[in-house]
């Protein structure tokens, strides 16, 4: 089998991966994998901005404030603030690195408002911010002679004691992973002395999301696997405004329009927020969302309207070139017709269990961004954390790893085993698993939840986590089959979790649990393999 090593290896090339490349290349060689082409993360598809105190007028006290209201009791405030207070640092890091920002006439950085925040604190280039953003780094990591980037290598499972050819400690400790190269459909074996988890979310889990197609929650599911403990997998943000056309899915109406007037109203015209938040339409996320789904259920619509007519075609044209040029080509010209929204799958609060360094309990194992669950976010993120979060966590980890770098083993794993090639009838059964559990979360797993929903999802789900491990074991591995086995794991630890917390909060609603219990007992639901 082939098998090669790297001192770190990162899995996933969103902004996290990328930035803690950038961070540590210098001290040892660096692997990225990638499993579809490097642009393929979350990231390129963040459209609104990042959040930092960068304003005279700003606090770190007042950015830390509106993070821990968003977060509904659940965030840890040593991580709030560690990663709020760096973020300064973190922007100038970008702008080293060669990302460009949107700029007043007096070459001022222009900061914009969302949902949740109390003063303009959003960095932003027009509406594609995220792809900006890694574009710039993309540049630099692909420029770099001690940074490798392998593009349609889909990570199957971390090395540890029991994968290797020779005896090593069976401490837990992970080792790297084994490897699918998609081209040629070879697993290889990767060692290294530290393994990143940076593979982002898993909206996919749900039949409506913002995220991209590989956005199936890959390192999550591995860790799990591996041994390591998970929390708060039932706060899955959903985005209030997802574009709601028939020719298109998966586009993303960013929470900047808000943030430059944008109102919300109903079929019959009517602006609805008030009478849900007193923050009216720049309410957090998961109180928008609610918000929009009663009026829907409310009304019998299929979806709202954002309104931002108010606003000169100028404007609109300059501010958010790809949000108005995409509307415009759908047929609708948001200068003079509001946009119809739903609600979409967009950000999970919880994944691996980590500190605000990205460390597992695992030895060797990190896991940065969206991946991870540091306290951060709480029961629901504020806007615009995201971004912040994903440089400050490769930061910190980068710190770390300089003071714990292991060297790879000097063992390489065992041979990868092949099953009989898979008849290529059965490969539909994938298609058809994969749109059952998507179908299933967004139907019993959604915006609003109750015991009964969440019992006959966890049912269903036992019967699917059965089918899927006895696919596994008797077919080759290829991608799909990969994305249908991490889906299917997300989803089960979802509905544990939702069954688990017994109070509504934050982005959890349950018509069971009502209420929010008081904040002085608030608990993360935290699972262990």
């Amino acid at each position: 089998m082939n098998s090669t090593r790297c001192d770190f290896l990162v899995i996933g090339s969103g902004l996290a991966g990328l930035a803690f490349a950038l961070k540590v290349a210098h001290r040892g060689t660096v692997t990225i994998l990638s499993k579809d082409k490097v642009t393929g993360a979350n990231t390129p598809w963040a459209q609104g901005g990042i959040a930092a105190v960068i304003s005279k007028d700003d606090s770190f006290e007042s950015h830390i404030h509106d993070t821990l209201r968003a977060g509904a009791g659940l965030c840890r405030v040593d991580a709030v603030r560690n990663i709020v207070e760096q973020a300064p640092d973190r922007i100038r890091d970008l702008m080293n690195w060669g990302v460009k920002f949107d700029r007043l006439g007096n070459d001022e950085v222009d900061l914009t408002l969302e949902g949740g925040h109390s003063h303009r604190r959003i960095l932003h280039f027009e509406d594609h911010t995220g792809s900006e953003i890694h574009r710039a780094l993309l540049a630099q990591v692909l420029a770099h002679p001690n940074i490798t980037v392998l593009e349609n290598h889909f990570a199957v499972d971390l090395l540890q004691a029991r994968h290797m050819e020779t005896s090593v400690p069976d401490d837990g400790r992970v080792y790297g992973a084994y490897v699918l190269d998609r081209d040629s459909g070879e697993v290889k074996s990767l060692t290294a002395g530290c393994t990143i988890l940076s593979t982002g979310g898993a909206g996919k889990v749900y039949l409506y999301t913002s995220n991209w197609s590989g956005a199936s929650g890959d390192g999550i599911a591995m860790a799990w696997r591996a041994g390591a403990k998970v929390a708060n997998m039932e706060f899955m943000q959903f985005h209030p405004t997802a574009l709601y056309h028939q020719d298109t899915r998966n586009f993303l109406i960013s929470e900047a329009l808000r943030g430059e007037g944008g109102e919300l109203i109903n079929s019959a015209g009517e602006a609805f927020m008030k009478k849900y938040d007193e923050r009216g339409s720049l309410a957090p996320r998961d109180i928008v969302a609610r918000s929009i789904d009663a009026e829907m259920k409310r009304t019998g619509a299929p979806c709202v309207y954002l309104d931002m007519t108010a606003k000169p075609r100028e404007f609109l044209a300059a501010r958010f070139p790809v949000i108005y040029k995409n509307c415009e080509r759908l047929g609708i010209d948001i200068a003079t017709q509001p946009i119809p929204v739903v609600p979409a799958a967009h950000y999970l609060c919880g994944g691996v269990v980590t500190d605000v360094d990205g460390r597992t309990e695992l030895p060797g194992l990190f896991a940065l961004g969206e991946t991870a669950c540091t306290g951060l976010h709480g029961a629901n993120r504020l806007a615009s954390n995201s971004l912040l979060e994903c440089l400050a966590m490769a930061h910190n980890c980068a710190e770390t790893t300089a003071r714990e770098i292991a060297p790879p083993a000097a063992t390489s794993a065992r041979d990868w085993t092949y099953p009989p090639p898979t008849d290529a009838d059965e490969m539909i059964v994938v298609t058809h698993m994969w749109e059952e559990i998507r179908r299933l979360m967004w139907n019993y797993v959604g915006i609003v939840r109750s015991n009964k929903r969440l019992m006959r999802a966890s049912h269903r789900l036992e019967n699917i986590l059965a089918e899927v491990k006895e696919y596994y074991s008797e077919s080759r591995v290829h991608g799909d089959l990969l994305e249908l086995r991490n889906i299917a794991i997300v989803a089960d630890l979802t509905i544990k979790c939702a069954l688990e917390r017994r109070e509504s909060r934050g982005i959890h609603y349950s018509l069971d649990y009502p209420w929010a219990s008081s904040e002085s007992v608030a608990k993360d639901t935290v699972l262990k393999p």
